[in-house]
């Protein structure tokens, strides 16, 4: 179930990142790098090359390899990655978290993938890894994706001044959270 795709709207697929996945994600970063800049740290442009997105995803598929993220990217029909969601940070034992991370291609936005996307990751993380809880955070100012985690069923719980380093300046964010279950940790 964690390893395999999951239908998303408008015949669009969350599946597990690979490597080969390094040239759509750069492509698509550039298409959206700025309408995506008010939200997103300053890059460097190896960022946004198919050789800095497969640095990056070698990262995060060592961290899935040990159990402490699920990297996922949303393809579209010709299986070109067009967004990404990433639970990283996984932690088990008692407090069975991770922290949620995502994005869609500009020329997808709107159309409620995120929320989709977002939604499937909840349940897998339910389901899958027995997660109680799963946090995110956004930007004050960034409605659309505070939208998309409120359609989720995340709830705001705090605010955290000065959280990160966000298009050149250290900003304020939205701390989110959703709690999957109730149960025992397993």
């Amino acid at each position: 179930m964690i390893d395999s795709a999951h239908p998303l709207p408008g015949g669009l697929t969350l599946r597990p990142a690979t490597l080969g996945d390094a040239g759509s994600l750069a492509a698509s970063l550039t298409r959206s790098r700025v309408y995506m800049r008010p939200w997103e740290p300053a890059r460097t442009e190896v960022f946004y090359t198919p050789q800095g997105q497969e640095q990056r995803l070698t990262g995060l598929l060592a961290d899935r390899d040990t159990g402490r993220a699920m990297p996922w990217v949303i393809a579209d029909a010709e299986d070109r990655a067009v967004g990404a969601v990433t639970l990283a940070s996984i932690e088990l034992g008692p407090f069975r978290n991770g922290r949620l991370g995502y994005w869609v291609d500009v020329d997808q936005a709107g159309r409620g993938l995120a929320t989709a996307a977002v939604g499937r990751i909840c349940e897998l993380a339910r389901d899958g890894l027995g997660l109680h809880r799963i946090e995110a955070g956004t930007v004050v100012e960034n409605a659309a994706s505070q939208r998309v985690l409120a359609k989720c069923g995340f709830e705001q719980f705090g605010t955290a001044p000065r959280y990160l380093h966000i298009n050149g300046e250290w900003r304020d964010h939205r701390l989110f959270q959703r709690i999957l279950h109730d149960g025992p940790p397993r």
